[in-house]
C-alpha cells in the first residue's frame, strides 16, 4: 500500500461539498491503513497572490518522485502550469468540476481558467472525479482519454430514519450564498406561491457578500418577509435537525459537478425540487424529485406547488428518496477506489 500526499487549500473542515468530500477521503484513506500526508496550501486558491503561488509550487516541487500526490481541483485548475511541470511526484488530479464553469465569472476569466485547466490536466498521471457527468465533460471538452479518469462517487453516513416534520411545511435549502446555488431563483419561486401555507430556510455560509446582500433584500419582499429565514452556516447537529424537520428539499442550483447535498436529502427521506443541470439529473433519480430548467423561477414555483398540494406524490417521492439513500456508497468505499488509483499510478 503506497503512501501518498494530499494537497488541499485552506481549512479542510469547511462545510461545502468539495471540502467535505476531500476531508472524508483523507480520513478514509488513513483509516484503511495508508499513510497520507496532508499538504496545506493557501486558502486563497483559485486566486492566490504571486507569493502564495510561488510558495505552493515550491512545496509541491519538493515532494519526492515516488510519492503520488492528490491535488485538489481548486489548485489543479488554477496553479501556474510551468510551476506544476516542476513537480516530480505523480499527479492525481481531484476534479469536482472545471473551475471555468463557475457561475458569474467574467468571460475572460472563465476562458483563462479553462485553458489553464486543460494545460494542467495534460500533466496528470491520472484524474479522479466524483461523477460520470464530470468524466464526460473532461473527455468531451478537455480531450482526456476515458481510461485516464476514475469515478469515485462521494460516500455518505448511514441514513437517518428520524423524522419530525413541522407545520406549516418547511422547505429547506442548503448551499453557500453564491450565485451558482440559485437561491435568488428559489426566492423568486417562493414569491409566486405565497397563497400556500409553508415556510422556508436557506442554510449556508456567505461565499459572496454581494450575493448575500441581494438575497437579504429579496427576503424583505412583502410576500416572503417573516416566512423565509437565511439561517447562515449551521453546525452538524443543527443542520441534521433542519433536515429532520423539513418536508421538501429545494435547491435551484445553476450547476453541480455532483451535488452531495441532494444525496444528504435522500438520507433523510426528503422529496427534492432542483434543476436539470450538470450532474443533478444523475444524482437525483426521477422518482425522488422534480427537476426543472435552471433559471426558471416559474417552473420551480410550479414544482414546489405540486409537491405542497399533492400529498400522495410527496409521500411517494419521500419513500423513493429513503430507498435511494439506503443504497448510497460509504466513505470507505470511496477511499478504496482512490486507494486503487494510488497503487496503480505509474511512478517516475
Amino acid at each position: 500500500m503506497r503512501p501518498a500526499a494530499f494537497a488541499i487549500p485552506g481549512d479542510i473542515t469547511q462545510k461545502t461539498g468539495g471540502y467535505i468530500y476531500e476531508h472524508q477521503l483523507l480520513l478514509g484513506l488513513r483509516a484503511l491503513g495508508r499513510r497520507v500526508d496532508h499538504i496545506a496550501l493557501p486558502g486563497s486558491f483559485p486566486d492566490p497572490s504571486p507569493a502564495e503561488m510561488a510558495a505552493s509550487v515550491a512545496a509541491l516541487a519538493a515532494l519526492p518522485p515516488d510519492l503520488p500526490l492528490i491535488l485538489d481541483g481548486l489548485v489543479y485548475g488554477s496553479i501556474d502550469t510551468a510551476g506544476l511541470a516542476q513537480v516530480r511526484a505523480p499527479l492525481v488530479a481531484m476534479i469536482h468540476h472545471p473551475l471555468g464553469l463557475e457561475t458569474g465569472l467574467a468571460p475572460s476569466r472563465a476562458a483563462e481558467l479553462l485553458a489553464r485547466e486543460a494545460a494542467n490536466l495534460a500533466l496528470a498521471a491520472h484524474v479522479v472525479v466524483p461523477s460520470p457527468h464530470t468524466k464526460r465533460i473532461l473527455v468531451a471538452d478537455f480531450g482526456l482519454a476515458p481510461d485516464r479518469i476514475t469515478i469515485a462517487l462521494p460516500g455518505f453516513a448511514a441514513p437517518d430514519p428520524v423524522r419530525s416534520p413541522q407545520t406549516p411545511p418547511l422547505i429547506l435549502s442548503v448551499g453557500l450564498l453564491a450565485a451558482r446555488k440559485g437561491h435568488d431563483v428559489l426566492l423568486a419561486a417562493l414569491a409566486q406561491i405565497t397563497d400556500l401555507d409553508w415556510r422556508a430556510e436557506i442554510a449556508g455560509g456567505t461565499h459572496d457578500a454581494g450575493v448575500a446582500a441581494a438575497l437579504r433584500q429579496q427576503c424583505r419582499d412583502p410576500g416572503l418577509e417573516g416566512r423565509v429565514r437565511l439561517a447562515g452556516l449551521l453546525g452538524d447537529d443543527a443542520l441534521r435537525d433542519r433536515f429532520r424537520s423539513a418536508q421538501i428539499f429545494a435547491l435551484a442550483t445553476r450547476y453541480e459537478g455532483y451535488g452531495m447535498v441532494f444525496s444528504e436529502a435522500m438520507l433523510h427521506g426528503l422529496p427534492i425540487v432542483a434543476c436539470a443541470t450538470g450532474a443533478v439529473p444523475e444524482t437525483v433519480p426521477p422518482d425522488t424529485g422534480l427537476l426543472v430548467p435552471p433559471d426558471d423561477a416559474q417552473a420551480f414555483a410550479r414544482a414546489l406547488r405540486r409537491l405542497l398540494t399533492d400529498a400522495p406524490l410527496r409521500m411517494a417521492m419521500a419513500g423513493a428518496s429513503t430507498r435511494r439513500g439506503q443504497a448510497l456508497p460509504t466513505w470507505p468505499q470511496t477511499a478504496a477506489v482512490m486507494g486503487r488509483v494510488l497503487d496503480d499510478v505509474p511512478l517516475a
